[in-house]
């Protein structure tokens, strides 16, 4: 299945239809993560094999319950893999803060503070 958006570029005036489905969202995610199949398999105690079908051509799309693992190995949503979308997200936080969240959400603890800290410092008022 997948799902077909309207991506509008207002300072090119052009519109296009972006369809993509869990397999084109599901290799967009690991190449994001820069992860392998091997470890999401390793993750999810999915099958290599079975994940690589998922990322075929013509390959099938998961069961729930292998779309859950999935998921939650990646940190995203069943929805966000299957849609590209995720309503959990209110509307108003831009696409870039999104992605910056999901870059944080992987530093290591020591280079959380310091990215918590720089912010801060950002947010504190000019002398």
């Amino acid at each position: 299945m997948k799902f077909c958006v309207k991506s509008e570029n207002h300072t090119h005036l052009w519109v296009k239809l972006v369809c993509m489905g869990f397999k084109e969202n599901l290799k967009s995610e690991i190449t994001f993560q820069d992860m392998r199949v091997k470890e999401l398999a390793e993750k999810t105690g999915i099958n290599k094999r079975t994940l690589d079908h998922y990322l075929t051509e013509n390959g099938s799309e998961p069961t729930a319950a292998n779309a859950v693992l999935i998921a939650r190995a990646l940190g995203v949503s069943v929805e966000y893999l299957v849609t590209g979308t995720d309503s959990s997200i209110p509307s108003e936080i831009k696409p870039e803060v999104i992605d910056i969240i999901r870059e944080i959400n992987h530093l290591s603890e020591n280079d959380l503070r310091f990215t918590k800290e720089m912010v801060r410092r950002l947010r504190m008022p000019v002398k």
